[in-house]
């Protein structure tokens, strides 16, 4: 029997490729690869109420007995917490944990802009060009993405960033320049997974599953267009920002409660310059990993 493919990124810091570790692998290859799976996947695992089951679940206090296993076996580094692990009173309040100020240092300098979250990245830095994202020439339709048609004729010339958050990172997501933060619209849809196993035989999935549209008024960058993906077992999406009000750069936007997720920044024609190993990478349909904060473009 052949083995699986394994889920190949690039990490920043490491400065090599590394092997993804797959939360729940083998539930993910069965449901999204046999024919009884997705199956299971179309009648039962999309659905809002699945994920809603499962999130109630993680926020039993029995939950709290998943906690330190996690952490070990996915080497989540303790230090980082704002709160002891002893101290959360279910794995849903671990999963959507706060860290210490000094774990995430937000790029100052003035043009830079940063990633929204942790996890794995790719840009895609011509919309007009139509680049796939983990597989060639496999792309979407921006205007179903936003559900808003202006909207995306005023962004089709653009580019974007797609932040992939695996169960083991830090689940809240930020702001990746200061400005204006509008009103976020939620745009309802199934649950399905983002995991490179589904959305390398479907990306349509970005456009389909429930997500948030909020957009961004920046001095630098004209609007920022800011949504955050659901995806199966992910409780909600929440968001702590106070609408229409004056954010700084790396400031909480909001954060999910249990399971991967993503996020998508998308950007005006001609305002961004990607940095050069998400460039490099993404170009091959690899994936950057790297940390909110840090930089991954400069305003042009």
């Amino acid at each position: 029997m052949t083995q699986p493919q394994q889920i190949v990124f690039f990490d920043r810091y490491q400065n090599q490729t590394r092997n993804e570790q797959i939360y729940g692998e083998k539930y993910l290859r069965w449901i999204y690869g046999t024919p009884l799976g997705k199956f299971a996947l179309n009648t039962l695992v999309k659905r809002t109420w699945f994920s809603r089951w499962y999130g109630w679940r993680m926020d039993r206090p029995t939950s709290r007995s998943k906690i330190q296993p996690f952490i070990d076996e996915y080497n989540v580094d303790p230090s980082e917490f704002a709160r002891a692990p002893q101290d959360f009173e279910s794995f849903n309040a671990f999963f959507s944990r706060t860290l210490q100020p000094s774990a995430r240092p937000v790029q100052p300098d003035p043009q830079a802009i940063v990633f929204p979250a942790d996890g794995r990245h790719l840009c895609v830095p011509s919309l007009s060009q139509g680049q796939g994202l983990f597989v060639k020439g496999q792309t979407f339709d921006l205007a179903s993405l936003l559900r808003d048609k202006p909207l995306a004729t005023e962004f089709s010339g653009g580019s974007l960033v797609l932040s992939r958050l695996c169960p083991v990172d830090y689940h809240r997501f930020h702001f990746p320049v200061a400005g204006r933060a509008g009103p976020t619209r939620v745009l309802n849809g199934p649950l399905y997974s983002v995991n490179p196993i589904a959305l390398c035989q479907n990306i349509q999935i970005l456009v389909t599953n429930k997500r948030t549209l909020t957009v961004l008024e920046t001095e630098t960058l004209g609007k920022v267009l800011l949504l955050e993906i659901g995806a199966t077992n992910v409780g909600s999406i929440c968001q702590t920002y106070e609408s229409n009000s004056m954010v700084s750069k790396g400031a909480e936007k909001g954060y999910f409660q249990f399971g991967g997720s993503a996020t998508i920044t998308v950007f005006g024609p001609g305002r961004v310059r990607f940095d050069e190993d998400l460039l490099k990478h993404s170009a091959e349909h690899r994936e950057l990993y790297a940390r909110m904060g840090d930089r991954m473009a400069l305003a042009v």
